[in-house]
């Protein structure tokens, strides 16, 4: 598939590049090496530094490649906050001499979000907002006298907050930098306009498209720049896969000097053409080439794809394809991956197109601004549909510079993306009324709530001039009310709705609740569902999964509930869930600093356990696979009458019933119910060997795991089953999975005699929030093992261990989890900022009865929220085991976790 998809891309910059004899035509030649980047300097395109960047009079200069961001590394440090501010680029450039004759041209494909470009020490243009593809012309500032042609091309690019500037606030992270790739353009001085919104120039439409036959509209506009008067010829091919031409049409265009005329084209009887679905992604090509009547000479050329389709919205029934009703099914996608921050790579950026197409889906919600062109270019090959859209995300400004970035982003997202035929919907708004302003002055908010609607309705009227095409589509969070009392879910063509029940708040009943409730109160706007999802950690595991515990397993119940829900309502005519994978948000704290982790795959896109779940129920070629992939690392007590420890093993399959064997036995055949399996299984220490088996047809499909199953013993002094290590979380009903350390953390227990367990106290608890089940959310600083600090037993009295004889090492792990400020964000629905008065806490510590810490105050000590680790030394002797005492001084004394390894 890679090497296709690359085919392709060549065939498209091929054309760009093509050229006759004599050199004339498109050139387009990248430029991503050899930058330098620095952000301690004022170059001669700036006034000073704005932001929080630093002027220097000797700046430090790195050497970069396109693309590239600064904020890679600080926005996953402990530091709230990242860089927001100026960034400079430079690099000296040879020009061919060839192209003194030329219009030269940088092409950006994007940077964020104020650009400023210099050629040899003049401005040469700028542009604004961070997500959309730019040109600035730079033929009249080029140099061609000089020995080599240098010319020295400085970029300075701004990510700072702009209040004119969408998006203002959002649950990502606004990475600034030159993040995608950089081009020079030459172009004949006769050609396909570049003065259009950094749009190709050419639009295709298909006015008609039927199984038997269809119709084609092509337009554009034709530049002369020459000294004289030009007559043209533009001439337009449609070609199949193969390369084979199937029609062509010609037109004569005479534009006078300095100045452009448009054309427009029809093709009208292809017939029984190749109709481009998911299935079959079938993609014509359509080759327009400027010639000069003249001459003779091809002046410029270029290719774009094709694909014939129709399609339709019901509010009843759903969507159509190709007149038969079709259920989109896929995910929402941020651009940002691991290590790399929103600098990504083309093949990285395909490669996340290709996974949603392995998962089964046929749906990408480009959110929540337009991404690279590889993305569309992808859809377009493997037959994803998508819908794409500008950043206005939770509140507006109200100014007029802020409308008119809105509207010139719509028309650059519109006319760049507007042959791809992947795209069917436009979107203009996610979520506006999510952090209303002047909620103390309901006269003033009732004005904002109408500046709001009127922005969205000028929006969506440029939209439909746009591109009639298409449909429009506002996407709110759950507040039904406040919306549809706004107004905002008449305006769009389509109404998406971004529902948590049962996440961020409410229950899971109240998902099917709320899509009955639009189908009958907004009876003709046809519904999506545009997001949906719940956080998994990949590292936290549950027995009991609850509802905010970030376990993969609460996480894998909610989708299973969701998706069945919307498969079995027609008029749910589209289900995208939230989100594709992992994605930075430098505000997030909780068990991942940083990380919104309620993608179906990790940051790094290793798959987690609902990414198999959607591939059963999507698939359509037989599938098996145990889910628990990740979870290779266990560890469990022993049951009171067997050397095993029972745990739960779950396989997503489509096929109707599977058999799983343990350790080479069988744990019996199980009947699949909604995609999924589950077994009960006997784990004993050590590695243990999974293997699942299914028939279809014949044909044996099967999935084999091994797990390292690491068993505690029921009774410590166990002689067969000799006591080891063991890592205990406190305060929490959850596994930790230390993949580094290759170690498993194991929920606490009251004491048991003969074993281990805590006396006394009660699991730490937010007061007033009924979101989180146990713990806290806040960032631990000093640690990237949140999850073994955000939970602990507060009012502990003692913790047993009944160990053999022995020398052992206990580590007490401690965090003050009260006190300090807690910023309400823009995500969370159910809460805004709390302040948490500081406890007086100190107490003592004693390990079998020898003072280890002394009048112990974590927060004077330390600090909040700081992950604090004490190692201890002890000898246990005859049946006296450990006992680790804790006596109040003040407050309450507090433990969050625990190890202990025998020496």
């Amino acid at each position: 598939m890679k090497h296709t998809l690359l085919a392709y891309c060549l065939l498209i910059v091929a054309s760009l590049q093509a050229q006759t004899g004599n050199q004339s035509g498109r050139i387009t030649v990248g430029i991503n090496e050899g930058w330098n980047f620095s952000k301690d300097v004022t170059l001669s395109l700036s006034k000073g530094s704005p932001g929080n960047a630093t002027a220097s009079e000797k700046p430090t200069w790195q050497p970069v490649s396109f693309p590239h961001t600064w904020n890679a590394a600080d926005v996953m440090d402990d530091e709230p906050g990242y860089y927001r501010g100026n960034g400079w680029y430079k690099k000296k450039l040879a020009i061919n001499n060839s192209w003194k004759s030329k219009k030269v041209y940088l092409y950006f494909e994007g940077a964020n979000q104020e650009t400023e470009v210099t050629i040899n020490g003049k401005k040469a243009g700028e542009h604004i907002g961070g997500y959309t593809a730019f040109y600035i012309p730079i033929s009249e500032l080029l140099q061609y006298d000089g020995k080599d042609n240098l010319n020295e091309i400085e970029i300075r690019v701004n990510n700072r907050h702009n209040e004119n500037i969408p998006p203002l606030t959002a649950d990502f992270t606004f990475y600034g930098g030159v993040y995608r790739d950089c081009w020079l353009v030459a172009v004949d001085d006769a050609h396909i306009t570049l003065d259009d919104h950094g749009a190709p120039g050419i639009y295709i439409t298909t006015p008609h498209v039927s199984a038997e036959k269809a119709a084609v509209n092509i337009s554009g506009t034709i530049t002369n720049e020459a000294a004289s008067d030009r007559k043209l010829q533009v001439t337009t091919s449609i070609k199949d896969k193969e390369g084979k031409s199937i029609s062509e049409v010609s037109t004569t265009v005479t534009i006078k000097k300095n100045s452009e005329a448009p054309f427009k084209q029809e093709i009208k009887n292809i017939s029984r053409p190749q109709l481009w679905s998911p299935e079959q992604p079938y993609l014509y090509t359509v080759t327009t080439i400027i010639t000069d009547t003249k001459t003779g000479i091809a002046t410029d050329q270029l290719t774009q794809p094709l694909g014939f389709r129709w399609f339709s919205f019901d509010a009843d029934k759903g969507f159509f394809l190709n007149g038969q009703p079709y259920k989109l099914v896929g995910s929402s996608r941020h651009q940002d991956y691991a290590h790399r921050g929103n600098a990504v790579p083309d093949e990285l950026a395909a490669h996340d197109v290709q996974l949603l197409k392995q998962m089964g889906g046929n749906f990408l919600r480009i959110a929540h601004y337009p991404q690279d062109p590889t993305i569309l270019q992808t859809c377009d090959k493997l037959g994803i549909l998508t819908s794409v859209e500008i950043p206005v995300v939770n509140e507006i400004t109200e100014s007029d510079t802020f409308y008119r970035n809105c509207m010139y982003m719509q028309k650059e997202m519109i006319r760049q993306n507007f042959n791809h035929p992947s795209i069917i919907i436009w979107c203009y708004m996610n979520e506006v009324l999510l952090r209303p302003h002047f909620n103390n002055d309901k006269p003033r908010q009732e004005i904002y709530f109408n500046n709001v609607a009127k922005l969205a309705k000028t929006l969506d009227s440029i939209t439909r001039v746009e591109d009639p095409s298409r449909y429009t589509m506002l996407v709110n969070h759950g507040d039904f009310n406040r919306y549809k009392t706004v107004g905002l879910t008449d305006i769009p063509m389509l109404v998406g709705w971004n529902l948590y029940s049962g996440w961020y708040g409410g229950s899971l009943t109240d998902f099917p609740a709320f899509l009955e409730r639009h189908h009958k109160e907004l009876p003709t706007k046809p519904l999506l569902v545009t997001e949906y999802g719940a956080d998994a950690d990949p590292r936290i595991r549950s027995m009991h999964p609850v509802k905010f515990d970030k376990s993969v397993e609460y996480t894998t119940a909610f989708h299973q509930y969701y998706l069945t829900e919307m498969l079995k309502r027609p008029f749910v005519a589209g289900a995208m869930l939230w989100n594709l994978a992992d994605f930075n948000s430098e505000t997030r704290e909780e068990t991942m600093p940083h990380i919104n982790n309620k993608g179906l795959l990790m940051w790094d896109r290793t798959p987690k356990d609902p990414y198999y779940y959607y591939q059963a129920i999507l698939r359509k070629d037989p599938f098996v696979k145990i889910t628990s992939g990740y979870w290779k690392i266990r560890s469990g007590i022993a049951d009171s009458n067997a050397r095993a420890c029972y745990q739960p093993v779950q396989v997503a399959t489509n096929l109707d019933a599977v058999e799983l064997f343990i350790n080479g036995t069988s744990a019996g055949v199980k009947k699949t119910e909604n995609g999924l399996a589950t077994w009960n299984i006997p784990f004993v220490n050590g590695a243990n060997s999974l293997v699942v088996e299914s028939t279809k047809q014949g044909k044996k499909y099967t999935d084999q795991l091994t797990v390292d199953f690491q068993l505690q013993p029921y009774q410590l002094n166990d002689k067969q089953l000799p006591f080891n290590t063991l890592n205990i979380l406190l305060g929490a009903d959850r596994y930790y999975i230390d993949q580094q350390r290759q170690q498993m953390w194991l929920p606490d227990q009251p004491y048991r005699s003969g074993s281990w367990g805590y006396i006394g106290g009660k699991p730490f608890k937010v007061a007033g929030n009924g979101r989180l089940p146990y713990g806290t959310d806040k960032n631990i600083v000093g640690t990237d093992d949140d999850p073994v600090y955000q939970t602990q037993q507060t009012g502990i009295e003692q913790y047993r261990l009944d160990v053999p004889p022995g020398n052992y090492e206990i580590t007490l792990h401690f965090a003050e989890l009260l006190g300090g400020t807690v910023k309400g964000l823009p995500y969370n629905l159910s809460g805004d900022t709390r302040k948490e008065e500081e406890v007086q806490r100190s107490f003592d510590v004693l390990v079998n009865n020898t003072p280890v810490l002394e009048n112990f105050n974590i927060g004077r000590q330390y600090g909040i929220a700081k992950a604090i680790s004490k190692k201890i030394k002890v000898s246990a002797t005859g049946q006296q085991g450990i006992t680790i005492t804790f006596k109040a001084i003040t407050g309450e004394p507090v433990l969050n976790a625990l190890q202990i390894r025998k020496l």
